[in-house]
């Protein structure tokens, strides 16, 4: 079993919902972010989702963009990335770890030899943004044969049949885009994600995590009490241009963001 799979089953035997923050690896300067990752775990994050720098993240709204392009100022590489997993795994062996980014840098590196560097580094899981589930086999196969987990999108527009599609295709988790557009929008429409879900659900066993427009404590609690998993990126990466000259106070600033959300979640989903 992944670490994924065992992290999800042991939350749901404690009838609790998974707190999912993305980062940006390398932002603001690479060595932000191993300690970042782990101030994130002790603020209650249950998986971690770090983002590849990619110089065309077209699905990302402007706070992740200025992210990727702050560590591209560094030359942060997906070779690099798995540096970072692999200097966090030192400390913690527990956490699920899930790349997020596009396709081409996976491409580039080839897709066997970057599932096994990836799987030596302590990775769980890849979630490609632009590749889509019927062009995936390849690369499902090259991680599947390291036991990591491939991870696909949904989204409001999605039909029942490529749901069932996709779900197929997928391990880990399904991760639902709240709504249609980039990240870091602000039009959560709790009801209508929840309706969704119930689709969903019809046609997968996989846990179903829900980002995009998730910005506080609130709208964190609001869709714990109908996800298996809350994903908060824009949240707290938009906080980082702030402390750019003070990158040492990053970790606990976020930790602190982080933390809120989680005790808000607690609450939500066992009153």
């Amino acid at each position: 079993m992944s670490r994924i799979a065992a992290c999800f089953r042991m939350l749901a035997g404690q009838q609790r919902t998974a707190l999912v923050p993305y980062i940006t690896a390398g932002d603001p300067q690479p060595a932000v972010t191993v300690p970042l990752l782990h101030a994130l775990v002790e603020a209650g994050a249950d998986l971690l989702e770090i983002g590849v720098p990619f110089s065309d993240p077209m699905a990302d709204g402007p706070v992740i963009q200025a992210a990727c392009e702050r560590a591209l100022e560094h030359h942060v590489s997906l070779h690099d990335v798995l540096d970072m997993v692999r200097d966090f795994r030192t400390q913690d062996q527990a956490t699920p770890v899930i790349l997020m980014g596009y396709l081409n840098p996976v491409e580039a590196w080839g897709y066997e030899d970057f599932g096994r560097c990836a799987a030596a580094a302590g990775v769980d899981g890849l979630l490609t943004v632009d590749l889509p589930p019927e062009e995936s086999d390849e690369l499902t196969s090259a991680l599947q044969a390291q036991d990591l987990d491939i991870i696909f999108l949904l989204a409001p527009t999605t039909s029942e049949e490529r749901i069932q599609k996709v779900s197929r295709s997928a391990s880990g988790f399904l991760y639902y885009v709240s709504f249609k557009g980039i990240t870091g929008a602000d039009r959560l429409d709790v009801a209508a994600v929840a309706d969704k879900l119930d689709v969903v659900r019809k046609y997968t066993n996989l846990p179903l995590g829900v980002g995009f427009g998730i910005r506080d404590p609130e709208s964190a609690a609001q869709i714990a009490r109908i996800a298996d998993a809350v994903v908060v990126g824009s949240a707290l990466v938009g906080k980082i241009p702030g402390l750019i000259d003070t990158p040492e106070a990053i970790p606990g600033t976020l930790a602190t963001t982080l933390a809120a959300m989680r005790q808000a979640i607690d609450r939500a989903t066992t009153a």
